[in-house]
């Protein structure tokens, strides 16, 4: 008894031991920190989510609460400045506060009226923006006027598709007849919302040409700034145009994407190419492009003055380079559209061309957290885009190696007495910095961090993976240095001039050869890894794990990335499963069928809905492909679930009473009759409730999700019409189009 209680006493020291010593090493981590001022750069973070939570409210918040929350919240953190834990507990919360308010101010600023059903109508106004196409053009009208619409609704702007070739430019005014439907929502639950990001695009609606394009005098001049972005526009166009033309094909288009950010040319095999290559990124300007084209001119400008003697000697030539390549640099944003990646980049150039400025360090995170600030500031609603996600992860990967290496010269160049009395960890944490920090193989290691940085949101956003994207991203980067961004600047001089044909050879060479890589390995076995949907808190998780080994310095702090990315690994592998699914439109639906696989229900089912349901289950079959074990016709079509049970999805009002009858599942975008006798009705009434959803068999019992809350009701998302309304519109026209899945915008890929 004695030696038990004895050991027990031992080994309640020894934890005693190792607890005080763990804390001792958590103190001296965060001490570390502190003196790096690497809490700083949980800031932004804390901002950003915010933002999370103010898209995850079921109601529209009162600005006025949200408003005095934040000031509230900086008040008392700048009153108890001098107390630290207050005021960084008081920092955090005033930085949640702003976050949430960015995005309430947002939605103030950029409410406006959305079509709520489809409708015909005419409409007047000017012409923002217009995306060639090798047949037909998209374009954005600011609307003047509007005649016929649903409710006399009159958007701000919509989005418009003709099949004709356009005969008229961006500024132009025209008066048109249009075919006008709401944004789409979400074609799954968790997927992704286009109306969301239309309302904040300020387009109240999408649609068609219906007719003649009358370009007629403007009643009223346009504003000063629609007149400017209208010219840069046509430039765009007609660079995107001489490019197409000059090299024809995809190669072509991708050269033309890549110089002026216009992707209308592109064909979906060509996307399809390059996506599965795992270098996507080489047709959105995005910040290697931006970066570049910075450096160039600061380059460029400084040697130019360096010529001079008397500047070199005498005036800070340095500075003067550096602010006239912030000036190339605004203007290369403008010129290629202005989107989330390129605003990012252009914050972080400005501010280490800022720093250059003040001769203070330009590349650090505090950088990318000022353009993280900057960005949600003003745009928060694009902290749940892909590119947002994507490039912030990318680069803040590339910013944590490129910290790592300056360590490691500067442990590497320290004095012999300092570095013999490193640990034994060190030693070998100082060869491994060795291998992979310095020499040839620093390229491939930032390139495989960038990877592993954005790998979750790759696979949360687009349920793929690109196993082989350490091959194609050096040689992407390559082609970009080499080719497309000198060539790029040089072919858009000699433009005017029309000297730029040889220019734009020059860079059809590097596509090609690109596009060449990209078939081989997109041809290569597993070149995509098809992911399922994860579970709705596993992308938070596995952010937190990037965060975590990209913010921290000290690898004690470092290793709480470790539970953060188990558990969203956990929640990764056990996403919400379904055996059938529907559209909110109710055109398209997936069934699982008895051999497991799912087959698209539905006579025209949407292809982007069709897509979204698909890669969601990790299929990487195209929709045409996924038609087999159902039977349709004029009707509808009709299969059997994985448990037996008959699911019926009808388009014609005669078949609905026939069908309610022998059907388990019904599944219609009309109405269906009162008393129908089938056990799960959803129909448009059903829909119109709850958007997409899915059903899930178990044993007898049925599991539902829905995309839409009961009680929701946000700017972008109405509650529906109490049911009396619904029986006065019983007989209108059903909302659907099936061009609804070009909806998407083309910040999505």
């Amino acid at each position: 008894m004695v030696a038990a209680g004895q050991k027990r006493r031992r080994a309640r020291a020894l934890l005693a031991a190792y607890a005080a010593s763990l804390r001792a090493a958590l103190r001296g981590a965060v001490a570390e920190e502190v003196a790096l001022r690497r809490p700083f750069l949980w800031l932004p973070v804390a901002t950003g989510a915010g933002v999370l939570l103010y898209f995850a409210a079921d109601r529209e918040p009162s600005f006025v609460l949200s408003c005095g929350a934040f000031v509230g919240a900086s008040t008392l953190a700048f009153v108890l400045r001098a107390h630290r834990r207050a005021f960084a507990c008081l920092l955090l919360l005033a930085c949640l506060c702003g976050g949430f308010f960015a995005a309430v101010w947002r939605l103030a600023r950029v409410e406006g009226p959305v079509v709520s059903r489809i409708g015909f109508g005419v409409l007047t106004g000017f012409v923002e923006e217009v995306d060639l196409r090798p047949a037909g053009a998209r374009f954005i009208l600011r609307i003047a006027s509007a005649e016929g619409l649903p409710g006399d609704v009159a958007p701000r702007r919509v989005r418009l598709t003709t099949r004709a070739d356009p005969q008229f430019s961006a500024g132009d005014f025209l008066a048109l007849k249009t075919r006008l439907l709401p944004p789409a929502h979400a074609a799954l639950p968790g997927g992704y919302d286009f109306a969301r990001d239309a309302f904040f695009a300020q387009l109240g609606g999408v649609g068609s040409v219906l007719g003649r394009v009358e370009v007629m005098p403007a009643p009223d001049p346009a504003p000063l700034s629609l007149r400017f972005f209208a010219a840069v526009d046509r430039l765009r166009n007609s660079l995107a145009l001489r490019v197409y033309r000059e090299l024809g094909a995809d190669t072509g288009a991708i050269a033309a994407a890549m110089v002026t950010g216009k992707r209308g040319f592109l064909t979906e095999s060509a996307k399809d190419l390059i996506r599965r290559a795992g270098i996507f990124h080489i047709i959105t300007i995005s910040g290697v492009q931006m970066t570049l084209v910075a450096g160039i001119f600061f380059v460029g400008f400084r040697r130019m003055l360096a010529l001079s003697r008397t500047l070199a000697l005498t005036y800070p030539i340095k500075k003067w380079a550096a602010a006239l390549a912030m000036i190339g640099a605004l203007a290369y944003d403008v010129f290629t559209g202005s989107r989330v990646g390129t605003e990012r980049a252009l914050v972080m150039t400005l501010v280490m061309l800022t720093a250059a400025l003040f001769d203070r360090p330009s590349l650090s995170m505090r950088n990318l957290a000022f353009a993280v600030l900057f960005v949600v500031a003003f745009e928060p609603e694009a902290l749940l885009g892909a590119s947002f996600q994507l490039s912030f992860a990318a680069v803040a990967a590339l910013i944590a190696v490129y910290e790592a290496r300056t360590a490691s010269n500067a442990r590497r160049y320290a004095k012999p007495s300092i570095r013999a009395e490193q640990s034994r960890f060190g030693a070998v944490r100082e060869n491994l910095a060795d291998v992979f920090l310095h020499g040839p193989g620093v390229a491939l290691f930032a390139t495989f961090c960038a990877t592993s940085a954005t790998a979750s949101f790759m696979a949360n956003d687009f349920h793929e993976l690109s196993p082989y994207v350490l091959i194609g991203n050096p040689l992407t980067l390559a082609i970009i240095e080499f080719f497309a961004v000198p060539g790029a600047l040089l072919g858009t001089l000699l433009y005017p001039f029309g000297l730029d044909g040889f220019v734009w050879r020059y860079v059809g060479l590097g596509i090609e050869f690109v596009s060449f890589m990209a078939r081989l390995i997109g041809s290569a076995p597993g070149a995509s890894l098809h992911v399922k949907a994860f579970a709705p808190f596993a992308i938070i998780f596995l952010s937190l794990a990037v965060l975590s080994l990209v913010l921290w310095r000290t690898w004690l702090l470092r290793a709480m990335a470790v539970p953060f990315a188990l558990i969203g690994l956990i929640g990764a592998s056990s996403g919400e499963r379904f055996d059938i699914a529907v559209a909110a439109s109710g055109e398209a639906a997936a069934l699982r069928l008895p051999s497991g696989e799912l087959a698209l229900l539905g006579r025209r089912p949407q292809a982007f809905a069709g897509e979204q349901l698909l890669r969601a289950d990790a299929d990487a079959r195209a929709p045409a492909e996924a038609r087999g074990g159902v039977a349709c016709d004029r009707q509808g079509c009709v299969g059997r679930a994985i448990d037996g049970r008959w699911v019926v999805l009808v388009e014609d009002q005669a078949a609905l009473l026939e069908d309610c009858a022998r059907a388990a599942v019904l599944i219609t975008p009309l109405y269906a009759p009162d008393g129908c006798a089938a056990p799960i009705v959803i129909d448009r009434r059903r829909l119109a409730e709850s958007g997409a959803l899915t059903l899930r068999m178990v044993g007898e019992q049925v599991e539902w999700r829905t995309a839409r809350d009961r009680d929701e009701d946000r700017p972008w998302s109405r509650p529906p019409a109490r049911r009396a309304a619904w029986a006065a519109k019983r007989d209108e026209p059903r909302d659907g189009d099936t061009d609804a899945g070009a909806q998407t915008l083309e910040g999505l890929e």
